[in-house]
This record gives structure tokens, sequence and C-alpha cells, in this order.
């Protein structure tokens, strides 16, 4: 069986899987943070999404809804997704795990907004991503990316 994109339990299995990526990744992309507030609150809708390979978490995003009157990307506002915090973990990158949750994304037909890391901007423009023209007071160091389905 190939593998897919899974949404991921807000547990502390979930838990001890993000450990592996603060491990290899950058202290910003923890989700570790968010995964406890969550468990805390005891939300039972979670926002991560993940592929396994072999049992093992290897690629995870977060994923979350922005209702349209809080957009400040897209003209007219709109209810748009947040993809935040794509990683995919040293050893199984380029095998499109990463493209994968984004596509992911893109398919739950809605526009799809991001930040995006210095040297991804090749990454998200291959995938259909457009950056946004940067507003200082808006963006406050962030480079945001939009996508939106085709009409």
């Amino acid at each position: 069986m190939s593998p897919q994109v899974q949404k991921l339990q807000i547990n502390y299995k979930t838990l001890e899987e993000f450990r592996k990526f603060r491990e290899n990744g950058l202290e910003e992309l923890s989700m570790m943070e968010d995964l406890k507030a969550d468990l805390v609150e005891d939300q039972t809708v979670s926002p991560f999404y993940g592929i396994y390979e072999e049992g093992k978490l290897v690629a995870r995003m977060s994923l979350y809804r922005i209702l349209d009157k809080y957009d400040r990307y897209f003209d007219p506002p709109t209810t748009y997704h947040e993809l935040m915090k794509l990683e995919v973990l040293p050893g199984y990158k380029g095998k499109g795990y990463g493209a994968m949750l984004v596509q992911f994304a893109k398919e739950q037909g809605l526009p799809v907004k991001t930040n995006v890391r210095l040297g991804a901007q090749d990454f998200f423009l291959k995938l259909g991503f457009q950056p946004v023209k940067y507003d200082p007071v808006r963006d406050r160091g962030e480079n945001p990316y939009v996508w939106q389905p085709q009409a």
C-alpha cells in the first residue's frame, strides 16, 4: 500500500512522533506546543496531517481554516486554509511527500495561504502558489504565498 495523507490524532502517541521532527528540524517548525495546547483543550478536530512510511510518521503539516472575516490576503475576503509547518524528515525527502501534503490541502476546496521559508520558493511556485505583495504591517517578516482553486 502506498503512503497516503492521514489526519493525525490529538494524543500522546502523536506527541511522541512530533519529537522526532523537533530533533531533526528547525525549532520554529515544532508543532509540539500546538499539539500540547490541543491536548489540554481536548479538541476533537485535529488540524494536523501526516504521511506514514512503514508505521513511522515521516512528513507532516498543520492546516487551519481561517474565516473570511479574518482574511487579509484575498480580494474579496474569503475563507481559506492556512498551511503551516510543512516538514519531511531527513532521509524521506525527494519522495514527493511534501507535494502530497500540499496537494491534499489544495483538494479541500478552499484557497490556501502559506508562509514560505527561504529556499522553498521554487517548490511552492511549481505547485501553483503565487507570492503576495509584501505588506510590512500585515506580514511582519513573513513571506506569504497563496494558491486559489480554478473557477
